[in-house]
């Protein structure tokens, strides 16, 4: 098969200028099958789904003004799962396929490099794989509804597009917002990522929730928000010492404007709240939360950030530069503004369905991603066969974003069954 190559989407561009030696940006996602895994079944699924999707089956290359991704001539072999979720993704494995495909006992997971896909993008390539698994192992019909395609067919034109280059608006909107609070701790000298799942009755989560009168996502993000500031006041930062507590939501734009991609087509929305303006109750976090993302992400300020970022991306003076300057520029801009104005995100993907052949043969999903160059913690969110999994990830000793953000949780009712790796 002839080579194919893909310009980074806008939302991409960011991710290869930014990568250090110990970090780049990768995330997780997985699926907990009710038998273990037969890694040669797993091969065969990976090179059957190559065809269909291939700008996930790409490499990193280095062009003279951008990076770019190129289709890799054989698919990649499933490799046990081994060390810890999200092992640094080296420059040399990101030229060889910026995708790792992982098992181990009943779990089949996906990594992905944030360059080739965003969390939706990852999660449809993890349940066609997990589709093509069962039916390659147990002959099960499973029909092409919802996120599972038919893997004979071509890939659709849409799939591969840059849709940030369409959904812009005729003005762009202002990224100008205050510095939030920063959350730190003693970093893990040896990179491990510390995991921390609490697992929660999806339907007294959503009640809870509807008693704000807010989503589940606003609900989380206020009990989150809640525990930062906790553990903010803990550290003596009260009064004038105190910075806002902001929680950065990416937005799947794929359902603002209407639109099917497997690039990204994600953008993130900081919400929060000033504690030097006064205490706050829970039920006033709540609406704030609520009513801010409900403003936040109305398809016309999200069509004026989409327009903020691709006015930068055809500055021609910026598309002129040579990609080791522009590098060096981009990365001391995300330095300098990219991750101080959210305190760590909450990355909530959903409710989670296949067709009803695979239910019965799948436990759950996990959905976890990677920590943040410049602060430590993260949050992650899915549901699935009515129970819905929090991933903490954290690459720091102290536990106590997590002790104070899921012991909120019980206090308000929800009990919480917590793993840990």
């Amino acid at each position: 098969m002839k080579k194919q190559w893909y310009r980074l989407d806008n939302a991409a561009l960011i991710f290869p200028a930014i990568i250090r030696k110990n970090w780049n940006n990768v995330f997780r996602v997985s699926a907990t099958l009710k038998e273990p895994v037969d890694p040669d079944v797993l091969d065969r699924a990976i090179e059957e789904l190559k065809p269909r999707f291939p700008t996930c089956f790409v490499r990193l290359r280095t062009g003279f003004f951008w990076y770019y991704l190129e289709t890799i001539a054989k698919a990649p072999k499933a490799q046990q799962d081994y060390a810890y979720p999200l092992t640094h993704m080296t420059r040399r494995e990101l030229k060889t396929c910026c995708v790792r495909f992982l098992y181990y006992e009943n779990r089949i997971a996906v990594e992905v490099f944030h360059s080739v896909t965003d969390g939706t993008g990852g999660l449809i390539l993890l349940q066609n794989l997990t589709a093509r698994y069962l039916a390659l192992k147990y002959g099960t019909q499973i029909p092409a509804e919802g996120n599972i395609v038919d893997v004979t067919e071509a890939p659709k034109a849409e799939e591969t597009r840059d849709c940030f280059l369409s959904c812009g608006a005729k003005r762009a909107i202002s990224r100008a917002e205050d510095t939030a609070y920063r959350l730190s701790g003693t970093p893990e000298t040896d990179m491990f990522r510390h995991i921390i799942t609490g697992i929660l009755p999806a339907d007294k989560l959503i009640e809870k929730a509807h008693e704000q009168g807010v989503t589940v996502t606003a609900y989380l993000a206020a009990v989150l928000a809640e525990a930062v500031a906790e553990k903010q006041k803990a550290e003596g930062r009260t009064g004038r010492k105190a910075r806002p507590v902001k929680i950065t939501i990416p937005v799947n734009l794929r359902r603002t404007f209407g639109m099917k991609t497997m690039r990204n087509f994600t953008l993130a929305v900081n919400i929060g709240f000033d504690p030097r303006l006064g205490e706050y109750t829970h039920e006033e976090i709540c609406a704030l939360m609520g009513h801010l993302l409900a403003a936040e992400t109305i398809p016309q300020r999200m069509a004026g950030r989409v327009a903020k970022n691709v006015d930068l991306q055809n500055v021609l003076l910026l598309r002129l530069i040579p990609l080791p300057i522009k590098r060096i520029c981009m990365r001391t801009v995300y330095t300098l503004s990219g991750e101080n104005k959210g305190c760590l995100n909450i990355s909530n993907m959903g409710v989670v369905t296949v067709p009803e052949p695979m239910a019965p043969m799948v436990e759950r999903f996990e959905f976890i991603i990677g920590v943040q160059y410049t602060y430590p913690n993260n949050c992650s969110v899915v549901t699935y066969g009515g129970k819905t999994y929090i991933s903490m990830i954290r690459g720091i000793r102290e536990t106590e974003l997590e002790r104070l953000f899921f012991a909120r949780l019980v206090e308000l009712g929800i009990p919480v069954e917590i793993e840990s790796n």
